[in-house]
């Protein structure tokens, strides 16, 4: 009789019993659960940050290496451009004059014997630099009567050196010459002074040259 009354308790201790070990391996799978998470976190978390240096390395490397390019093109074009050369007069033929007028014109040298890089424009009279460099240009006006004569260099819009004479009669030349240093792109030309007339000939009076003396 003992042990039928027993067994009701004994099934109630194992039934509690079962439970409390079902409910602590539920807690113990939360717990590892919440673990295994956090730790997915902190692993995603360092993997942002080493993912955020390396495309900041990566940017740096690519810039880096446009800078090289950069510097590669730019060694790469000075050598290209180690000899720059030109010499022009002003009628490409025959004979004639030039002016006067009452403003500055751009002059146009347009027979052209020399032109070593291609930087002279005869179509324009535009002498544009290729490099950054020193430049020496020379430029020689001629003419006649008792009307001025005068020719001026410009580094773009800059007002350089005049050549210039104001003969009363006969003929009469006038030259000069400048040193520059060009940034690329920089345009050297030479007009006509506003009031002034020029003649050329076959015999190529009237004339504008430059070269390249080193590069900077």
């Amino acid at each position: 009789m003992k042990i039928i009354m027993f067994l009701p308790l004994l099934l109630l201790v194992c039934s509690v019993s079962a439970h409390q070990t079902e409910t602590a391996v539920q807690q113990s799978r939360t717990q590892d659960i919440h673990a295994a998470l956090r730790e997915l976190t902190a692993s995603v978390a360092d993997q942002k940050v080493r993912m955020a240096f390396l495309e900041k390395q990566t940017q740096e490397q690519e810039a880096k290496l446009e800078r090289q390019k950069t510097e590669i093109d730019q060694l790469k074009l000075k050598s290209e451009v180690k000899q720059v050369a030109f010499s022009a007069s002003l009628l490409e033929q025959g004979a004639g004059d030039t002016g006067t007028f009452n403003i500055q014109i751009t002059l146009v040298f347009k027979h052209v014997v020399t032109n070593i890089g291609n930087a002279y424009n005869k179509n324009t009279g535009i002498f544009t630099a290729p490099v950054r460099g020193a430049y020496h240009f020379d430029w020689k006006v001629y003419g006649y009567g008792n009307t001025e004569t005068g020719g001026v260099l410009f580094r773009n819009g800059e007002h350089i050196f005049i050549a210039y004479e104001s003969p009363t009669s006969g003929s009469v030349s006038a030259s000069n010459g400048a040193s520059l240093l060009l940034e690329v792109g920089d345009q050297v030309f030479v007009r006509l002074w506003a009031g002034s007339r020029i003649s050329d000939n076959e015999n190529h009076h009237t004339t504008f040259s430059g070269h390249l003396i080193f590069t900077m």
